[in-house]
């Protein structure tokens, strides 16, 4: 009778196992296999796939990658995963917060990858990120009016310091000043912009002087001459230098017309470079430096929800008694956290942390789709590179094979050490 039991079972078992061998074993057993072979397959390798691992710049970067992504998004994800369960328990709509937080579990890699390109693209009118950078870089520090503006190359001006522009000669009251730039596209002007006035008159002992741009929609006008069409540059700065300390400042008003008191006089004017900075357009997120930092935000962003469902789930099965009884003896909400919660969820964190690990060894489709050509290396995880080296005209499967054992090897002591805490937990 056991006999047949066995033999019953193992029909029942069998197409399970022939499954997991066709699908399963055979691919791992042949990926290491090929792994010894070079690129065409015929000749034998040796271990050279494996130290191409260790050497190729690319495959190493790679494989920092992965370390930097093992180490910080399950832990990320996992902190926010605990503080989101247990802030939720405290507010009125907690379930509505908790849905919010899971709901781009829903939404694809391929999604999210789109979605978060779209979110880091370096346009602020495009990109949220920079949208929000820009928005809080002005709000501390003002925009340049004019950032390509320049004087032509015969001028009364000459560059300066920094990227200022100053004037060949001092300016002498009762001789008015002319400051002519190009450089501003007329669209670029600003709105409210008048035509410029030749000649101004200076009250009293000052000096005065015209700022506007030297240019004429469809031709004609002449250099360093205020034409009838041409606008004054309303906003522009003008300083008065003398002996490298600034004496007198003025503004350009809407007819570019600006006036400087009689104790500019003998001065060097000087047009500072805050006129002409290029103006702040955010930061650089899909750059060598931050593109790793930025997919990793994404990733949080879509695991952070499915870290506190499971987490929640565990903290409500914890004894609130043991609670209340901490804080009757007066501990406070930080040490209850921290001494009774945090320990009491421990399983259920490891469960979290091991899950997201194993998970993050295997990504690949949001650093492919994120990351731009021209910083995709710099992004490059060990799935992305498998792929690269297993794919396309110039494909080495040798190197391809040797990267999915990689994998697998990185994967085996996660899966061992969720084995044995399952155990574990099973005998007690």
């Amino acid at each position: 009778m056991t006999g047949t039991r066995r033999l019953i079972a193992a029909a029942f078992l069998l197409p399970a196992l022939v499954l997991l061998g066709a699908l399963v074993l055979y691919p791992i057993g042949y990926s290491v296999y090929r792994s010894f072979f070079d690129q065409a397959g015929t000749g034998f390798a040796g271990i050279d796939n494996y130290k191409a691992l260790f050497t190729d710049d690319t495959i190493l970067t790679a494989v920092k990658n992965n370390a930097i992504w093992v180490v910080f998004a399950p832990t990320v994800a996992t902190a926010l995963g605990l503080i989101f369960a247990v802030l939720t328990e405290r507010i009125r709509w907690g379930t509505a917060f908790k849905l919010i937080v899971f709901m781009p579990m829903a939404i694809s890699m391929l999604a999210a990858g789109i979605i978060f390109r779209l979110v880091y693209d370096q346009a602020p009118e495009r990109g949220v990120a920079n949208a929000v950078a820009v928005s809080v870089h002005d709000m501390f520090s003002e925009s340049a009016g004019f950032p390509k503006a320049r004087p032509l190359p015969v001028h009364p001006l000459e560059k300066g310091e920094g990227g200022a522009y100053v004037s060949k000669e001092p300016v002498r009251a009762g001789v008015p000043v002319q400051v002519p730039l190009v450089g501003v596209a007329p669209a670029k002007m600003p709105g409210d912009a008048r035509p410029a006035k030749a000649d101004p008159v200076a009250d009293g002992d000052g000096i005065t002087g015209t700022a506007w741009l030297d240019f004429t929609r469809g031709g004609g006008g002449k250099p360093n001459v205020v034409d009838p069409e041409e606008l004054g540059l309303k906003g522009l700065k003008v300083e008065a230098v003398k002996d490298g300390r600034v004496v007198a400042t003025a503004t350009a008003g809407a007819d570019g017309v600006f006036t400087l008191p009689a104790s500019a006089d003998g001065a060097q004017l000087r047009l500072p470079a805050e006129n002409f900075r290029e103006p702040y357009n955010g930061v650089d997120w899909l750059g060598p430096t931050l593109v790793t930092p930025g997919i990793i935000g994404s990733y949080v962003w879509m695991w952070a929800g499915f870290a506190m469902v499971l987490i929640a789930a565990g903290l409500a099965g914890l004894p609130r008694e043991l609670l209340e009884a901490a804080r009757v003896d007066g501990a406070n909400e930080w040490q209850v956290f921290r001494r009774i919660t945090v320990p009491m969820l421990a399983p259920v964190l490891a469960v979290v942390l091991v899950t997201l690990m194993i998970n993050v060894l295997k990504v690949f489709d949001l650093v492919f789709i994120i990351a731009p050509g021209s910083t995709q290396d710099d992004a490059n995880v060990l799935a992305l590179q498998l792929y690269r080296s297993s794919f396309g005209t110039d494909a080495d499967l040798g190197i391809g094979s040797a990267i999915a054992v990689l994998l697998l090897l990185l994967v085996v002591p996660v899966m061992l050490f969720n084995i044995r805490r399952i155990r574990k937990e099973a005998r007690r």
